[in-house]
């Protein structure tokens, strides 16, 4: 997608395969600044940390750290630990486990010297597929809003259509497109009138330093709002319908998301307003039964209590810094994620299509 006129995807390769570059996520909007990795722990540090982030992302930057481990060392002992350092740096997005299962299955009984080409290639297809399934997500979610633009109140018909987003499922979260935001960006392309709400997403704050920011690059109308403001806007019929991403979905449809995303549901489900989530097939477990089985991430409460952004020294001179929104001795609680259930969500789009969040309309694909 476009920073500055120029298109860019999220992860690329350089070195003859040897060094993975990333747009380090910790540094926007201030500083549009690339991290280059060349093993497999600083891959590893580097999910943990959220210099990459979002599911799909995820998942392929840990598919391209196996494959940076089988270059350094392609023995079954070292595919092993890899393997399963990748596997822990976060527990929620289940494309992370997925992709890394994916390549594992590939090189586990080839001859190791084999192994990192094999891994190599595909990484590389797990890349690409995910740009053309973010896009069909896209294609897929513009025919929704197309609908809803149109069977909206004839006094509404001249205003645009009023999406709410929360955190970012944009393509800084995928390889190029995102999810969440895809029929965002197809709706913008095609001519039609949008302007996105976008939910802050404390403690991050993904929505006001990554969604805005794709937003303005793509030139799309939005407003920045506060977490909690979400309800008053669809109370005030200033929201004609709610899209986020997943970071997992459940065979029954339950939708794990980030934290903050089941108030917006509940909010929407209150105010008879269409509440969708944008997700690929990757992102279902199919041996989970009930979201509230889906292990959810605990992270450090420095997120909570400090806070990140640009710290200005004076009219010429400033940089990105912290600064502590607490008392030191006040502890704090964080939890990444949170469940918001199937009854909930009006229908799951997919790269196959909508899909209704249930056990029954699931069903139907696995």
């Amino acid at each position: 997608m476009n920073i500055n006129d120029r298109h860019w995807r999220t992860i690329w390769l350089e070195d003859g395969g040897h060094t993975i570059c990333v747009i380090d996520q910790t540094k926007l909007p201030h500083e549009f600044s690339i991290l280059k990795m060349h093993d497999y722990e600083e891959v590893a540090h580097a999910i943990t940390s959220m210099f990459v982030r979002g599911a799909p992302l995820i998942g392929v930057t840990a598919a391209y750290g196996l494959m940076l481990a089988l270059m350094d060392n392609s023995s079954d002992k070292s595919l092993k630990i890899a393997f399963e350092k990748l596997k822990s740096t976060r527990p929620t997005a289940v494309n992370l486990s997925w992709a890394l299962q994916r390549i594992f299955d590939k090189v586990q009984f080839l001859k190791p010297f084999k192994r990192a080409s094999v891994a190599r290639k595909e990484a590389d297809l797990i890349a690409e597929e995910d740009v053309v399934i973010c896009e069909t997500i896209g294609e897929q979610g513009l025919n929704i809003l197309e609908k809803i633009f149109i069977q909206r109140p004839e006094n509404k018909r001249k205003e645009p259509l009023n999406v709410l987003t929360h955190c970012n499922a944009g393509w800084l979260a995928t390889v190029d497109w995102g999810t969440a935001l895809a029929p965002i960006y197809k709706a913008h392309r095609s001519g039609m009138k949008i302007h996105v709400w976008v939910d802050e997403t404390r403690p991050r704050n993904q929505g006001a330093s990554l969604t805005a920011y794709e937003l303005a690059n793509e030139g799309i109308p939005h407003t920045l709002i506060v977490d909690n403001a979400g309800g008053h806007l669809m109370q005030s019929g200033c929201v004609d319908v709610v899209l986020v991403g997943a970071d997992r979905v459940s065979s029954c449809g339950d939708v794990c998301n980030k934290i903050g995303t089941y108030l917006k549901a509940l909010a929407a489900y209150d105010n008879k307003i269409p509440f969708y989530v944008a997700s690929p097939i990757s992102t279902f477990d199919w041996s989970i039964s009930d979201g509230f089985e889906i292990p959810i991430e605990n992270r450090s409460e420095r997120e909570i209590t400090h806070l990140q952004g640009l710290i200005s020294r004076n009219s010429k001179n400033s940089e990105i810094g912290e600064i502590r929104l607490t008392s030191k001795e006040t502890k704090g609680f964080n939890p990444a994620f949170d469940i918001t259930p199937a009854r909930m969500v009006t229908a799951l789009i997919t790269e196959l299509g909508a899909i209704p969040a249930s056990k029954e309309g699931l069903s139907r694909i696995h």
